[in-house]
């Protein structure tokens, strides 16, 4: 019996889940999306989770702890410097798990695992995208409008709606 033993084994010895979990929640911290196993996704929200609050304030010790997890001096820098304050305001849930299609080797179960406040820069550039977009839009409908008020009408007689009485 498994009483009071937690945590997924996930067909690992210790020493291998550790440094696999670790891995991995370098990757996500780097890439800020991931496309796992469904399992190892909610064991990697354990790991990753406790290193973004660390990091939501900036000091050495906090840094040396991270480090010494992580064992990557880049994604410590990209944790304290870029989301441990993205994430200041948040008090917690800072991963999303989508879940996908299952493997068509073997069919596990997909999941793909990302930070749940994506870069700044993304955000605003996706918004500037759909503002770019609107805007071609409109003016496709604008030559259509002048075209009909400068006195050019169809061929066919045009249908007024009967006014529901």
């Amino acid at each position: 019996m498994r009483h009071k033993l937690s945590g997924r084994q996930l067909s690992r010895n210790s020493p291998h889940r550790h440094a696999m979990l670790l891995n991995m929640a370098a990757s996500l911290l780097r890439h800020e999306t991931i496309r796992t196993t469904l399992p190892k996704a909610k064991e990697l929200r354990r790991v990753v989770e406790p290193l973004i609050t660390l990091a939501k304030t900036d000091t050495e010790s906090r840094r040396r702890l991270a480090l010494a997890r992580l064992r990557d001096s880049e994604v410590v820098t990209k944790l304290f410097g870029d989301l441990g304050p993205r994430f200041k305001a948040r008090p917690g849930g800072y991963t999303r798990i989508l879940h996908m299609l299952p493997r068509p080797g073997d069919a596990a179960p997909m999941a793909l695992m990302q930070l749940v406040e994506g870069p700044a820069s993304a955000a605003q550039a996706a918004a500037a995208t759909a503002e770019a977009a609107a805007g071609k839009r409109a003016r496709k409908k604008a030559p259509k409008k002048s075209a009909d008020a400068a006195g050019e009408s169809s061929s066919r007689p045009r249908r007024r709606k009967a006014a529901a009485a």
